[in-house]
């Protein structure tokens, strides 16, 4: 029993994600000729004119090309979503960004106050979806899952990554079969070694990054970045095969072979200087045990990022633990 569990714990998904909205740059190249916008529920205004002016400017009329992706893996000792990333992607003005949503952020399900994490043990994706919209105000279109080894098979096929690790690492869980030792300092790291990296929350002795969650998306965020250069360079870009095996093997969504091509078109147009990254603000509360939202500076982060509609939400669009 121990033995399978340990197995299991080890299958699931990495906590670095975001790689795959890059693995779709590289698909391109193969299926350019079924290229076009993904469609969503609500269809962009130029896709589907209308007459009647007042519904163009509706409060729900959405932007041309902007699409909203949850970005998700599971990594979590009770089978929750441990890292999970909200990417607004504007085709039109050729911007991302991607905004990391804490795992401890407190939401509203099912009449309690839950932990963000919990809603995909709670639903699958479509509750992690559904809860990442309710508290933000705004719909999530497709979702992305990714395989802990997709992350690893990636940074392989690139070559390995050069990275700064931002501190000292020494972490130690024999249960999991897990040690992760790393000077701070430029390394290069392997996709194995990568992923001990960005999965890293503390020392043995209890030092680190002083607040383990947020100094952990960190790190993602600048490694998914020095990802997302490499497999830009041209060396990389044509390496075709081995990026759509990993796609097929370990990815999970509900994105098109199109969609993604088309997605992976306007990246190569938009080059990585115009991918930013972001956290959605907020404090600990160690009273509440949750990461608390600050409601003011997530309702200017959602406009400024995440809007997919023409005007901008309101305080009452959001539904925030307070």
């Amino acid at each position: 029993m121990e033995t399978r569990r340990k197995r299991r714990r080890r299958r699931r998904a990495g906590p670095v994600l975001l790689t795959i909205l890059f693995v779709a740059v590289a698909l391109v190249a193969g299926y350019k000729c079924l290229v076009h916008p993904p469609e969503t529920d609500v269809p962009s205004s130029d896709l589907e004119a209308s007459s009647n002016e007042e519904v163009q400017t509706s409060a729900n009329s959405r932007k041309d090309y902007f699409y909203t992706i949850l970005v998700y893996g599971t990594d979590d000792d009770n089978g929750g979503s441990d890292t999970n990333i909200l990417v607004g992607f504007d085709g039109k003005n050729g911007t991302v960004s991607c905004v990391s949503i804490p795992r401890d952020t407190a939401i509203h399900l099912n009449g309690k106050t839950p932990k963000f994490n919990y809603a995909f043990n709670s639903g699958g994706h479509e509750q992690a979806r559904e809860s990442a919209g309710d508290m933000l105000g705004i719909p999530v279109d497709f979702y992305i899952g990714v395989d802990l080894q997709a992350f690893v098979d990636l940074v392989n096929a690139i070559g390995g990554v050069d990275f700064e690790v931002p501190i000292n690492m020494n972490y130690d869980d024999p249960y999991q079969d897990l040690h992760i030792h790393f000077n701070k300092g430029m390394q290069h790291l392997s996709g194995e070694d990568a992923l001990k990296v960005v999965r890293f929350r503390h020392n043995n002795d209890g030092s680190g990054y002083g607040t383990e969650d947020i100094g952990r998306i960190t790190t993602q965020q600048a490694f998914l970045k020095a990802v997302a250069q490499k497999m830009l360079q041209p060396a990389n870009l044509v390496k075709v095969g081995d990026y759509v095996k990993i796609f097929q093997q370990y990815v999970d969504t509900n994105l098109k072979l199109s969609d993604l091509a088309w997605f992976g078109e306007q990246l190569i147009g938009m080059g990585t200087g115009n991918v930013s990254f972001y956290t959605l603000p907020g404090a600990w509360s160690d009273s509440r045990n949750r990461y608390m939202l600050d409601a003011d500076a997530t309702l200017d982060m959602v406009n400024r990022c995440l809007n997919p509609y023409v005007t901008d939400r309101t305080a009452e669009d959001l539904n925030l633990v307070l």
